[in-house]
């Protein structure tokens, strides 16, 4: 593909206005089918934080988190960059899309192999300030199938497979994690009984996503590794890969200093409060697999505009619903935090501010889904920036506020990415990108203050009532004032996008390019 860092964008004609609402429908369509997954993963995920909050307790959870952060991180490494460069080189292999496939499966399960011998070679980097015993040594085994995982559901994704994902992620995974969890609380292996649930909820998450994946694309016949292919293949996705492990690292190197800092009581706290906070985040990783196979044919054609449109689309409604469940978490915070525990209920700040965060990294994480496409490089460049301001400041405040100062050291790196990531790539592609608009504010100062409202009463009622009433009013101003055309193609069953007439980003657009088609795409 011609990014704009190795040559001026060419002009291209227009793509047909049904084009651009077919694909608005399948963004529509796999967020759609995503976010039920994100339902679904959310209604498995909290019992497994009520279980391992009151069955193991704040130690054992900080151990359990900062081990499988070692062990994500290092399978992120393996994966090069291929969860969302795997649809770019299978969009330039049309009809080889099963040598891709296979291709990224080999070189990315070396690189994880190489990783899996060093930790366990040296079990201390996944377990520090502890004794070795059991199945910790082997723990990092599990990088292989996390690995296969995550390259197989990329796969499964360019062809719009969006429910192999929900499968693994959002049923098989959690609910295997959860179950497994509080069986082994009552075994003989409940010392070691979250790290064991963890490795079978993997192991299945794995079966799901190979299975399918072997089913959908074939056994590629005629397909044989090829080192320099596929040392070419890890080498042009390096910048991604990169930008890949900084975003991640972003939101676990707070607990890795805090590690350092503090106590496993005090992780096993701010790991409850992280994992709560991450769920609005989750709306925006529900259109990832639709995104990215999107993104990546419009812009390998030089449809420029057309990619500012779904981009502006997707930007909208995961900003309006992050604000909505922002909200209603924030809100009732100290109420939600309790749950796990009495000791978890000092957490409600960091919970706060870990929200705070959720909201200023939205615009930069969907814009981070076309930078990676058109600016590798200065992409890499921002999101080391920032990493960078987010070590720097935590290596101050978290000594001082503990973790508070770990959430509000990511809030300032979120804020700068935010800002400069959205402008970078409107300047790339010649078009706004950002999804905001008024309508969220009018319906997030009404919500806020039912919110004040609903912590005046007791906390059974602010967990049951209390958060559906601040949903609710978000949701129904937001409705009413904020979704106008297209918008409401997320909630549209029939999908059938000449039904709506354009949203107010492709109403503009059009007109754009019916005035001067020419520089469409430029």
């Amino acid at each position: 593909m011609t990014t704009p860092e190795a040559a001026p964008a060419t002009a291209h004609s227009a793509a047909s206005p049904g084009m651009s609402a077919a694909e608005t429908a399948a963004l529509a369509r796999g967020g759609r089918t995503s976010f039920i997954g994100y339902v679904l993963r959310l209604a498995a995920r909290f019992p497994f934080l009520f279980i391992a909050g009151r069955l193991y307790g704040a130690e054992a959870l900080g151990r359990f988190a900062y081990a499988t952060m070692v062990v994500e991180l290092v399978a992120m490494f393996a994966t090069l960059g291929l969860k969302r460069g795997l649809a770019e080189d299978m969009a330039s292999r049309p009809g080889h899309e099963a040598h891709a496939l296979y291709d990224a499966l080999l070189v990315s399960l070396v690189a994880g192999l190489f990783g899996t011998v060093l930790l366990v070679a040296l079990p201390e980097i996944v377990f520090p300030n502890a004794d070795i015993g059991g199945l910790d040594r082997f723990f990092p085994l599990i990088i292989v199938a996390i690995v296969a995982s995550d390259i197989s559901l990329a796969g499964l994704a360019f062809r719009h497979d969006i429910a192999a994902t929900v499968r693994a992620r959002s049923l098989i995974e959690p609910w295997v994690l959860s179950l497994a969890a509080l069986g082994l609380a009552f075994s003989a292996w409940a010392p070691d009984g979250l790290i064991i649930a963890y490795l079978l909820s993997m192991l299945a998450a794995a079966a799901a996503s190979l299975l399918p994946a072997v089913r959908n694309f074939g056994s590629a016949a005629g397909w044989r590794p090829d080192p320099a292919r596929m040392w070419a293949l890890a080498r042009r996705n390096v910048p991604l890969a990169g930008a890949d492990i900084a975003e991640w690292g972003a939101r676990r190197i707070d607990i890795f200093i805090l590690g350092r800092f503090a106590s496993p009581e005090i992780v096993g706290i701010y790991y409850i409060a992280q994992q709560i906070a991450s769920l609005p985040q989750r709306l925006k990783s529900s259109f990832d697999p639709i995104l990215a196979p999107v993104l990546a044919t419009n812009l390998a054609a030089g449809r420029n505009g057309k990619a500012a449109i779904h981009i502006r689309q997707v930007s909208f409604w995961v900003g309006a619903a992050q604000i909505g469940v922002v909200l209603a978490l924030g809100m009732t915070g100290e109420a939600g935090m309790g749950l796990f525990g009495p000791v978890f209920a000092t957490g409600a700040l960091v919970l706060a501010v870990l929200l705070t965060v959720e909201l200023l990294a939205a615009q930069a994480a969907v814009a981070e889904s076309a930078l990676i496409y058109v600016a590798r490089n200065a992409n890499l460049a921002w999101s080391l920036t920032g990493i960078a301001v987010q070590v720097a400041l935590s290596l101050v405040l978290v000594p001082l506020y503990g973790g508070v100062g770990a959430a509000a050291s990511l809030a300032a790196s979120a804020l700068l990415l935010s800002i400069g990531k959205s402008r970078l790539l409107a300047k790339r592609l010649a078009h706004p990108v950002a999804g905001w608009r008024l309508s969220m504010l009018v319906a997030g100062v009404p919500a806020f203050a039912a919110g004040f409202a609903v912590q005046q009463a007791p906390e059974p009622f602010q967990l049951t009532i209390g958060l559906f009433i601040i949903l609710g009013v978000f949701g129904g101003i937001i409705w009413r004032w904020g979704f106008k055309g297209a918008d409401r193609l997320l909630f549209s069953r029939s999908l059938r996008s000449q039904e709506f007439p354009a949203s107010p980003e492709a109403a503009a657009m059009a007109q754009v390019e019916a005035a001067n088609p020419a520089k469409t795409g430029a």
